[in-house]
């Protein structure tokens, strides 16, 4: 079977597990899993991958948290929220100098995931509770890299001892 024949189906299913589980068991955001899940596989995939996935997405939450409560201590507003978010962003780039955050995108992925949450739960960032927009969307983008890396080895299960084919330039 082609890898992404095989990949097609592993993440169709786990797409389907991931929505299920989500209005079900464990009310977690479902997008913030399949961002997350995306960023798994733009930064490499395997277990460097999901390393590399967590630590930007999580580094992204804490830069967005520190960013929202600054505007919360601030009294909020537009001029302070332009601020506090244009320094969020600086830091965003500054991060990504680290190695092992060098992807940009994926720092910003966790930024946005964490404001988001905010506006769909309704919860603010200084809730004290297991509904902090922060841990929810450390907890939703986690399971994002989990349902990533698990696709992931079950496509190549479903290829391992198939003759290679022929795929279109670009694909694999």
């Amino acid at each position: 079977m082609r890898q992404l024949n095989a990949l097609s189906i592993s993440i169709g299913v786990l797409g389907g597990v991931a929505t299920l589980i989500t209005a079900t068991v464990l009310t977690v955001p479902v997008w913030v899993i399949f961002i997350a899940w995306a960023s798994f596989f733009i930064l490499g995939a395997g277990t460097d991958g999901m390393a590399r996935s967590i630590a930007s997405n999580l580094t992204g939450i804490v830069i967005a948290s520190l960013t929202l409560l600054v505007i919360h201590a601030l009294g909020g507003g537009t001029a302070i929220a332009a601020i506090a978010v244009g320094v969020g962003s600086a830091a965003m780039v500054q991060a990504s100098k680290i190695p092992l955050l060098s992807k940009l995108p994926a720092i910003v992925w966790g930024f946005a995931s964490t404001v988001g949450t905010v506006a769909a739960t309704g919860h603010d960032i200084t809730t004290a509770s297991i509904s902090n927009p922060a841990l929810v969307a450390a907890l939703s983008m986690i399971l994002g890299a989990v349902f990533g890396i698990a696709s992931e080895y079950w496509g190549a299960a479903m290829t391992a001892g198939s003759a290679t084919e022929p795929t279109p330039e670009g694909q694999s």
